[in-house]
């Protein structure tokens, strides 16, 4: 299943992430950026030991801000380590930080030239994002950058099963129709 608009910049996939051939794939990384669970653990294990040995040199990342790394044994070039906030109900600016933790990627992929990018549905795993809200935050924080800049040209959102691919396509319906 694929959903583009904006003259396909912006793509919606099943999938998996670390099979994206792009040039930097999102992580939704812990602030250690140490590997965990989830996406984390997935891209980790793909990227080989190399991956953390060069998070352990970067030392951590604050919440709502993201760090780049290589690929390593990806087919992606890059990771984009993007430390989402931890769901507390949504009176902590868990909005303002979650929707940081995308601009801060989009820029570090306009500054090294990145021509695409896939996310994932960042904190909606382990940190308990509600899907729904989480899937607004992150297609308007997108769909804003792509007004205004050239890079990335391709930014695709793979999203792991069918629930969240869902929610993320009624999301960008929404987001579109007005």
């Amino acid at each position: 299943m694929q959903v583009a608009i904006d003259a396909k910049r912006l793509e919606l996939v099943q999938g998996n992430i670390v099979e994206q051939q792009v040039d930097a794939i999102v992580n939704a990384a812990n602030p250690r950026l140490l590997g965990g669970g989830g996406v984390d653990g997935a891209i980790h294990a793909a990227a080989g030991p190399e991956l953390l040995e060069e998070c352990r040199r970067i030392g951590g990342c604050p919440v709502g801000e993201a760090r780049i790394t290589g690929g390593y044994r990806l087919k992606a070039r890059h990771v984009i380590h993007a430390v989402g906030p931890m769901y507390r109900g949504g009176q902590q600016g868990e909005t303002e930080l979650l929707a940081s933790a995308y601009r801060h990627s989009l820029l570090l992929a306009e500054q090294h030239g990145l021509r695409s990018v896939a996310f994932p549905a960042i904190s909606t795993g382990a940190y308990g994002y509600p899907l729904d809200a989480a899937a607004t935050i992150a297609l308007q924080t997108v769909i804003e950058h792509l007004r205004y800049h050239d890079l990335p040209e391709l930014v695709r959102f793979v999203l792991f099963d069918a629930r969240a691919y869902e929610a993320f396509r009624q999301a960008l319906e929404r987001i579109t129709a007005t």
